[in-house]
């Protein structure tokens, strides 16, 4: 599976967040899709391959890659669509970034470090 890598550049703009978007669809709902789906849609999305570069080890045209990535991307938003898990995932994690954040203002570190460690924890379960 991909790293989720939030390195926002407003140079990509759009671009980018279509990146991400599609990345985090691929997280979540990566193992529903055949082994051939993923494995192109990493390549493109996580390892930043070229159509080409796909298509050549595969035997396939470049057409035909960008075919299956589309398709591909078809299903990812259909399976959000109904689901809604991306979402969700996305919604929990910045619940997540703002209790870390308001941790800081607590003053009784002992309290601080079990908040601190409990975050952690349900960070790891996301």
């Amino acid at each position: 599976m991909c790293k989720v890598i939030l390195d926002y550049t407003p140079l990509r703009g759009e671009l980018m967040a279509k990146e991400l978007k599609f990345v985090m669809l691929l997280d979540c709902y990566g193992d529903l899709l055949t082994d051939h789906q993923r494995s192109v849609m990493e390549l493109y999305y996580c390892e930043d391959l070229s159509l080409a570069e796909i298509g050549d080890p595969l035997g396939i045209t470049r057409q035909a890659v960008r075919s299956l990535i589309k398709r591909t991307e078809d299903i990812l938003l259909h399976y959000e669509d109904k689901l809604g898990f991306a979402e969700r995932l996305g919604k929990m994690r910045e619940c997540f970034g703002n209790i870390e954040n308001a941790a800081q203002y607590i003053t009784d570190s002992s309290l601080k470090q079990t908040i601190t460690a409990e975050i952690g924890k349900g960070l790891s379960l996301l």
